[in-house]
């Protein structure tokens, strides 16, 4: 990190989140600004957005405000503490790991719908044609 710091703008901007839903995830403490500017702006870096895009990747996948704090704590601490345990560690480990076999389902579920919606848009296309098909012939 080269320690630049950005105004929540531009944050939203690379994030592609809104200024509301930054400040309300400060609000319930999933991300804070890693600095304040000397009229109180908030700044933040690239660890910050990185977290929020962590954020931003969980939620259409159904994760709630608690769970994406629980996985943040985890890999915060991981990232953190060279000095962990073997067995905290490991159980820090395993909360990352139950995350990762939720996001694969929930990945699976969204390929099913997704499949799904287009077979029913090409339904949709191929009634449009036959349409257009009859009212030429």
């Amino acid at each position: 990190m080269d320690g630049k710091h950005m105004q929540i703008g531009e944050v939203a901007a690379r994030t592609e989140l809104s200024l509301r839903t930054i400040r309300h995830y400060e609000e319930t403490g999933l991300v804070t600004p890693s600095a304040r500017s000397q009229g109180g702006f908030r700044l933040y870096t690239e660890t910050d957005v990185a977290r929020l895009m962590v954020i931003r990747r969980m939620k259409p996948l159904g994760f709630t405000l608690d769970q994406m704090r629980d996985l943040l704590d985890a890999t915060d601490r991981l990232d953190a503490d060279a000095t962990l345990g073997t067995e905290e560690r490991e159980a820090l480990l395993e909360r990352v790991r139950a995350y990762q076999r939720e996001a694969a389902a929930q990945v699976e579920k969204l390929r099913v719908q997704l499949s799904r919606a287009e077979d029913f848009e090409g339904t949709l296309r191929a009634r449009l044609e036959q349409d257009a098909h009859t009212a030429r012939g």
